[in-house]
């Protein structure tokens, strides 16, 4: 590739580069084409474009970029709709910075507020959090703004359908005025154009079509069933299918647990994610749908935000969406970054009037299958009784080649002992055949430190601080535990 091409073509640091190699980001799509070079000259920016067209990077390697490692307050904000999406995103960007030692945390509720106190207190780059839990912190004076240069607005229209306006308004009249603003919709509403018209500087307006990539690498189908008749569809639908990978969307928690029972009442691999759950149960749920331990979660529109699985094929509308834009956010998980997916669709009588709405808005054709036949399904029950009997292949983490070469420092001292970044870093340099570019991301706590050390030189830099001070001080050390 000429040292022009794919990413290089933006003078990013090779500190990005190699992050960006590593995990297997090679060409730039249409959305970071166009907001990456913006972004980099400092421009507010609104851009509309959908769900899977890779914007977390378009605002995440700008950022990571331009932050700076020596300043330890927070530089950027990511204001997301869900907790899911806010650790996803959290993620992200701490990947795309791994090589620049970019500090990335999450702020959401239903987690301690003492505890990411404590968090903001430390050396941090950039906060990605919800907005009730970033406002009780920036109240609470917990969460320092004077160096904040950057704020992005993920999923805008889907912060402003939950209820957040006032609390993302509030947010905004409190931040530094000169920062970089950007905003990121699947739609751009009246409530959104107001937003930009008044907190934006003069933006510059992306707007991404759904003409590839996207919305129409997904087939549409819909089913026409009665309500109490919807489960046996579904395991014929299921059986047909015999899908890799599916999500199957419920409105309520209730019918979520209803469906998740009967399916694993059948041994299907399957688990369950809504609001109910703790968000521990939630994550670790994700991260095994994610690593394919099982093929089929079933979700409340909670789950819609912040699910970014590769090669899910199949979307299943069990409960029809209750508007045009829920519809386009749930069959957004499948046909991601190019490839080929499904979404499927079951419609009660009472719910024709909704398709014409949806693809009106989604501009697609939904199109009705015809009745399923006992042959039809007999033909497929074999192939598909042949897949649930075996285990599903793992998929690798796109993360997992940049992490291998990475080990984690456990330090028996922080804060209480004075001990600070630089100190870590002055000490580790200082080690033949190491250099600052080894250092990953250094967290310090009250009695404990952890140092991630890059390039896989941990060994060596492990058995060199067993016999080293750090500021004077004889610290235990030894690899971090998980």
């Amino acid at each position: 590739m000429n040292s022009k091409e794919g990413f290089n073509k933006f003078d990013l640091s090779q500190e990005i580069v190699k992050a960006l190699n590593s995990l297997g980001y090679i060409k730039p799509t249409e959305v970071q084409e166009k907001v990456i070079p913006l972004a980099l000259q400092q421009q507010d920016l609104v851009v509309s474009s959908q769900t899977g067209s890779g914007k977390t990077a378009g605002f995440g390697i700008p950022i990571c970029e331009q932050v700076s490692w020596s300043e330890n307050k927070p530089q950027a904000l990511i204001l997301t709709p869900t907790r899911e999406l806010a650790a996803q995103v959290k993620e992200d960007i701490t990947n795309i910075g791994r090589y620049k030692r970019i500090k990335a945390i999450a702020l959401y509720g239903k987690q301690s507020f003492a505890k990411q106190k404590l968090e903001l207190k430390q050396k941090n780059h950039v906060v990605v959090g919800t907005p009730g839990r970033v406002l009780d912190h920036i109240q609470k004076g917990t969460f320092p703004l004077e160096r904040l240069q950057f704020l992005v607005l993920d999923e805008a229209d889907e912060m402003l359908n939950m209820g957040f306006i006032e609390q993302v308004e509030s947010i905004l009249y409190e931040l530094p005025k000169g920062r970089v603003t950007m905003l990121f919709s699947a739609t751009i509403s009246k409530d959104v154009k107001e937003l930009c018209k008044t907190y934006m500087q003069q933006p510059n307006y992306i707007e991404i079509k759904t003409t590839d990539r996207n919305i129409n690498k997904i087939e549409h189908f819909y089913y026409e069933v009665s309500s109490s008749k919807k489960f046996g569809l579904l395991l014929d639908v299921l059986a047909l299918e015999n899908p890799d990978s599916c999500l199957i969307f419920c409105r309520t928690h209730e019918q979520v647990n209803d469906v998740l029972e009967r399916l694993a009442a059948l041994n299907f691999p399957c688990d369950k994610i809504h609001g109910g759950m703790y968000q521990e149960d939630r994550f670790a749920v994700m991260d095994d749908f994610k690593r394919g331990k099982f093929r089929y979660l079933v979700a409340t529109d909670v789950a819609a935000r912040g699910i970014d699985v590769e090669r899910m094929t199949h979307v299943i509308n069990y409960d029809c969406p209750t508007d045009a834009e829920s519809y386009v956010h749930r069959i957004g998980r499948t046909g991601r970054a190019g490839e080929a997916g499904k979404a499927i669709t079951f419609i009660t009588p009472s719910e024709d009037h909704l398709l014409q709405e949806f693809e009106t808005y989604a501009g697609v054709e939904i199109n009705r299958t015809k009745e399923l036949t006992i042959d039809e399904i007999a033909r497929h029950r074999a192939s598909f009784e042949n897949k649930m009997k075996t285990r599903p292949s793992l998929k690798k983490d796109k993360a997992e080649e940049l992490n291998q070469e990475i080990m984690k420092l456990y330090f028996n001292g922080g804060r209480k002992k004075k001990l600070r970044a630089v100190d870590f870093v002055g000490t580790i340099a200082r080690i033949d055949g190491v250099s600052a570019e080894d250092i990953g991301i250094i967290t310090i706590h009250e009695n404990e430190s952890f140092v991630e050390i890059l390039n896989g030189k941990g060994i060596m830099v492990l058995q060199n601080l067993k016999k080293t001070t750090i500021k004077g001080k004889q610290l235990k050390v030894h690899k971090a535990f998980k």
